[in-house]
């Protein structure tokens, strides 16, 4: 799911452009845009939503659809952070395949669900991940589910070293704001305006916020004197997640490693969205009526089938152009008619270079000859 912006202020019966949370993290007018992609990011299916629908209420409907539209022995919906809820997972349950078998899932656990696997996640640090050089992955069980972990002892060391950084900044610039505090009461003079213990307490505490360090660094907001501490429990959480990628699923077969490939391969599906938005440029919108939006994001969906199956072909042939660059170096193949005064027409069509036909013979393409261009006139 992603979100496209939409122009206009006009209001039309079935009108799907509403306002929404942009995926830019502002309150726009927009229509969600819903694609359904292979693991090869090949496009299957998509579907325009109303601008205001919640992400979460659109996966069971769309795979039932996908079902019954394709004759597909086996699914594996594979699912971002922002799909996962209690709700969700007991839908996906009761999704059958028209074969009769049950829809497989993979789901990835949101950064603030954490805290509900540190009984599990403890055992596994101490046991594979402590001593990690490398990406290390387990599995445990999880509400008759497998809960599967993915630790990077390189992705953990710079977050908590990032961490350290902030609590460390956080902790000087409260040392100063208590030192001053200090010399006013003893009588010490100092430079700028006096500081009180009711005005540090709000100004350190928006930099605590500022920094997404609330969790661990407590600001005693009802203390009549300035004070914090730092929450050793909650820093301990924070250390036990850092670098970690919780995965949820029911696919039996499919071993620790195989899951966490199947979930990275969304980072490919996630690249045909910036296509979209790019190469092909699908928005902003400035059609008003639904059917019409519709069709815009029709051929906009056509044009992204066309650009991975270009993708595809380019690299199956062993080019390292991408489509944008193939597409720059096709577009220099120029026909051109010219006349001059009465005299018949003269057409010609410029030289095609050896990079050209290989570009050519990868996607399949035959080369334009002058005669193919001119019954086309």
């Amino acid at each position: 799911m992603t979100t496209i912006r939409a122009a206009g202020l006009s209001q039309q019966d079935g009108d799907v452009r509403k306002f929404g949370m942009s995926k830019e993290g502002v309150i726009a007018r927009q229509i969600m845009l819903g694609v359904v992609q292979t693991a090869e990011g090949l496009p299957l299916y998509h579907e325009v939503f109303d601008g205001n629908t919640a992400e979460v209420n659109t996966l069971k409907p769309t795979l039932e659809k996908i079902v019954k539209r394709f004759p597909i022995k086996r699914v594996i919906a594979v699912a971002d952070r922002g799909l996962l809820s209690s709700d969700n997972l007991d839908d996906l349950k009761t999704i059958k395949l028209p074969g009769g078998g049950q829809l497989e899932f993979i789901l990835a656990v949101p950064g603030r669900r954490y805290s509900e696997f540190v009984e599990l996640l403890a055992p596994l640090q101490t046991s594979r991940f402590a001593q990690a050089r490398k990406e290390t992955v387990a599995e445990a069980g999880w509400n008759q589910l497998r809960l599967i972990v993915a630790h990077d002892p390189q992705v953990a060391a710079e977050a908590g070293a990032k961490r350290d950084r902030l609590i460390q900044t956080l902790e000087q610039q409260a040392a100063q704001w208590a030192g001053k505090l200090d010399d006013q009461d003893t009588g010490k003079r100092s430079r700028g305006r006096k500081l009180s213990d009711g005005g540090a307490r709000p100004r350190f505490y928006h930099e605590v916020c500022e920094a997404h360090m609330a969790r661990i660094v407590r600001v005693d907001l009802k203390s009549e004197l300035f004070s914090y501490s730092i929450d050793e429990h909650a820093l301990a959480h924070a250390r036990l997640m850092d670098g970690k990628l919780l995965l949820v699923t029911n696919a039996a077969d499919l071993s620790p490693a195989e899951v966490v490939k199947r979930y990275k391969s969304l980072a490919d599906i996630e690249r045909g969205f910036r296509v979209l938005k790019s190469e092909i440029e699908i928005g902003p919108i400035h059609h008003r009526l639904p059917d019409r939006i519709r069709a815009h994001a029709a051929i906009c969906f056509i044009a992204l089938i066309l650009y991975r199956v270009m993708r595809t072909r380019l690299r199956a042939g062993g080019t390292a152009h991408s489509p944008e660059r193939a597409l720059s170096k096709l577009r220099r193949i120029q026909h051109h008619r010219v006349t001059l005064n009465d005299s018949q027409p003269v057409a010609g069509l410029s030289a095609i270079d050896q990079e050209q036909s290989q570009i050519l013979a990868v996607l399949t393409i035959k080369k334009p000859t002058l005669s193919t261009q001119l019954t086309l006139l």
